[in-house]
């Protein structure tokens, strides 16, 4: 069934279950943003499978489906700058964030997000088409090269480090991290959910367990102050309006990762690469990333991230004016919420003793592993906490474990 713009803007019985299922995909992506180690992808792909007896037309679903994924993408921040544990998407903002609220920053830490994901959106909506046919034209070109590419990216990632220790501890990290992905990433290992995917325990311990080590010494979370941003509005823009474009990116070449993306993105910041920036640029990547995956799906069939995979799988129709205005409402439900919801969460955690928490966290990283991936992914979950540990005590940047996907990918288009 296709429901075309008309039809849901003069029935109103059809309007309200448009607003429901956004809702409902907002409800899911809440959860998944705010429970560290699930994405959005969990929940996408379990509706995706529950599609065919869900009593509503297969756009529905989509529609709550890429509700989630747009709501994920503002909530994912929470848990990363409060606990330090990411979901892939966040990797490289969890450690910026998370020195942010070591400093009482926080609440602003939060609202940078916020701005970054919902500026992303503003801007890459308008932009869709016409980027859309930027990237289509290049896209045989740039997947032909593909390898080149991400060659050409690891060495500025590892040339843009500090001192050759750095260098040799980025080096030894993307390698490690490299040999783990391609160990690992097309296992198919029986797990009583079959919902996931190995990138979850390979994330959980490569950017999130690492932090809640170190913190189970650490002194937590300080009382945050002020919630004024002090970021200028002008190089604010630049940040989201950049990670918008890089979203584009992101949505149409595999093995760029928003974190990637969100590095190169801080090369044509004037102010350089700021925790302040980082966050913005990462948060409007990841976001805009959502928006672009759609039309990718639309303009070279390829579903290019977990969200559409399951999208396609449960056959929903491509309506690009519904889905748009879908994103639209999700991405300002996502606004709202991650302040409200950002800043009560970091008034929690700083109430608790950090240490048990690291130990909670660390302990629910395992379940979640178990439910997606089953034992054989907690065994992965430890020896990628033991990767993790890598870029920290070299002093590196953790961007460098990205290897393990950059690699398996580039091989691939070999």
């Amino acid at each position: 069934m296709v429901v075309s713009t008309v039809e849901v803007a003069v029935d109103p019985s059809l309007t309200a279950q448009v607003l429901a299922w956004i809702l409902t995909g907002a409800a899911l992506g809440s959860i998944s943003g705010l429970v560290p180690g699930l994405h959005a992808n969990n929940f996408a792909l379990v509706l995706a499978g529950v599609a065919p007896s869900v009593p509503a037309p297969p756009l529905f679903v989509g529609i709550a489906m890429l509700a989630a994924g747009v709501v994920h993408t503002f909530l994912n921040a929470v848990p990363a700058m409060a606990l330090g544990v990411p979901d892939a998407e966040m990797a490289i903002t969890a450690l910026p964030g998370h020195r942010l609220v070591l400093e009482g920053r926080g609440y602003e830490a939060i609202r940078l997000s916020a701005l970054g994901s919902v500026l992303a959106v503003l801007i890459a909506v308008p932009l869709a088409i016409p980027v859309t046919r930027c990237v289509t034209a290049v896209y045989p070109a740039v997947r032909s090269n593909l390898p080149i590419v991400l060659v050409l990216v690891v060495v500025g990632l590892l040339a843009s480090e500090y001192g050759w220790r750095a260098r040799f501890g980025g080096l030894l990290s993307f390698s490690l991290a490299a040999t783990l992905g391609l160990l690992t990433l097309d296992l198919s290992p029986d797990a009583p959910l079959e919902a996931g995917g190995m990138l979850a325990p390979l994330f959980a311990g490569l950017f999130g367990a690492p932090v809640l080590i170190d913190a189970i010494r650490g002194g937590g979370v300080p009382p945050q102050r002020d919630r004024d941003v002090t970021m200028p509005r002008g190089l604010l823009a630049l940040a989201a309006g950049a990670g918008a474009i890089a979203g584009a990116i992101v949505g149409y070449i595999p093995g760029i990762s928003a974190a990637i993306a969100a590095v190169a993105v801080l090369l044509v910041i004037p102010s350089g690469t700021n925790d302040r920036s980082y966050i913005v640029a990462t948060s409007g990547v990841d976001t805009a990333n959502t928006i672009f995956a759609l039309f990718a799906l639309v303009a070279i069939g390829q579903p290019r991230t977990g969200v559409m995979v399951a999208f396609e799988n449960a056959n929903a129709p491509l309506n690009l004016p519904v889905l748009v205005a879908a994103i639209l409402l999700a991405g300002l439900i996502g606004f709202v919420l991650v302040i409200v919801v950002g800043d009560a969460y970091l008034d929690v955690v700083g109430r608790m003793a950090y240490w048990r928490i690291s130990i909670a966290v660390l302990a629910l990283l395992c379940v979640v592993a178990y439910l997606f991936t089953g034992p054989l992914g907690v065994g992965v979950f430890v020896v990628a906490a033991a990767v993790g540990m890598v870029p920290i005590r070299f002093r590196a940047r953790r961007v460098h474990l990205m290897g393990v996907l950059i690699v398996p990918v580039a091989l691939s288009g070999l």
